[in-house]
């Protein structure tokens, strides 16, 4: 009886230690799979967002008739060259709204003339701008006061670039280069200040020239320099050559000298100008030098927005290459 007893006791004790493993595994998997469903929902929500790595850069000429502005993007980055004269703010805001921007990582003003900041203070105003770039000329004028006010507004401060600084736009995403195993940049591009190399006593020649680098692709800004600072630029050594140029001045005689175009040795050119303008833009003299060292001639007084593409080797256009090769009126101011 007593032996009875004791395996009972037995069998009793053995199944109370097996409820208790079984309930103790039975929570473990509970604590263990509420914390993998916590850790893949936290991944989840803290994942980081992702990087755009595409390399295509667009450049759009925009039509904003007797003037300049210039649109690079690049990813969802952007930066705005000149910004037209007063009546094409709005005009212009609603075109770069078009393109999705949100924010400028840079505005560039390449000089104080009317043709080129006078849309400045809407775009400052309507846009985040991450760095407004200026040169040492002020001017006395309503039109750069406005864009002085707007800044103030916004409390911000321009900066004078200096020749030889170079500045990033685009998400730079480093990957090794198959072919050779170095370390590239994608999904990115860069500027290289050019100029003012000098003091000048004109607006003009006062201009940030630019030199846009996108892998083996370059696009040159020169705002409305003129002989004096295209001899200065070349003189300096730089390498300036490059595959577009946005014609210096509209196509004016003034600028894209014979000196200054061997330099370059552009094979397309985009002449930024209004239609029937009071200037004579483009002259006669800067078409007959392009067609002479066969540059192909892009016109938005004639075309509207110009949009050349980038992917780093190859540059298409929205369009094919003006073959008018017609002169602005003669008698035109310059």
């Amino acid at each position: 009886m007593k032996r009875r007893r004791k395996k009972s006791n037995r069998n009793i004790l053995s199944g109370i230690i097996f409820i208790l493993i079984v309930l103790a595994l039975a929570f473990c998997g509970t604590n263990l799979r509420t914390e993998t469903l916590s850790q893949t929902h936290n991944s989840d929500t803290k994942a980081a967002p992702a990087i755009n790595t595409s390399s295509e850069l667009t450049v759009h000429f925009i039509d904003v008739g007797q003037g300049d502005s210039t649109l690079i993007q690049i990813g969802g980055h952007f930066m705005l060259i000149d910004a037209g004269d007063n009546s094409k703010g709005t005009a212009l805001q609603l075109y770069l709204q078009k393109q999705g921007v949100e924010k400028l990582d840079y505005l560039i003003l390449t000089h104080p003339d009317a043709d080129h900041i006078g849309g400045a203070d809407v775009i400052i105003t309507k846009f985040e701008v991450g760095q407004i770039l200026m040169p040492d000329y002020p001017a006395d004028t309503r039109t750069y006061n406005d864009v002085l006010d707007a800044m103030k507004q916004k409390q911000m401060q321009y900066i004078i670039p200096a020749a030889g600084n170079t500045y990033m736009l685009g998400d730079a995403c480093t990957a090794e280069d198959p072919a050779d195993g170095t370390p590239s940049t994608k999904g990115s591009a860069s500027f290289t200040i050019l100029a003012p190399l000098a003091s000048y006593d004109n607006a003009n020649d006062s201009s940030i020239a630019l030199l846009l680098t996108h892998g083996q692709n370059r696009f040159l800004f020169t705002g409305d320099c003129e002989e004096t600072a295209e001899a200065d630029i070349v003189n300096s050594g730089q390498d300036i050559h490059a595959n577009v140029y946005q014609a210096g001045h509209h196509g004016s005689r003034t600028a894209s000298s014979q000196l200054f175009m061997d330099a370059v040795a552009p094979e397309y050119a985009v002449i930024s100008c209004g239609e029937d303008n009071s200037y004579g833009h483009p002259h006669a003299e800067v078409l007959n030098r392009f067609r002479s060292l066969g540059i192909k001639v892009f016109r938005t007084d004639e075309q509207g927005t110009v949009t050349a593409t980038s992917d780093g080797t190859r540059i298409t256009w929205n369009c094919a290459p003006s073959d008018t090769w017609k002169a602005g009126e003669p008698g035109g101011k310059k």
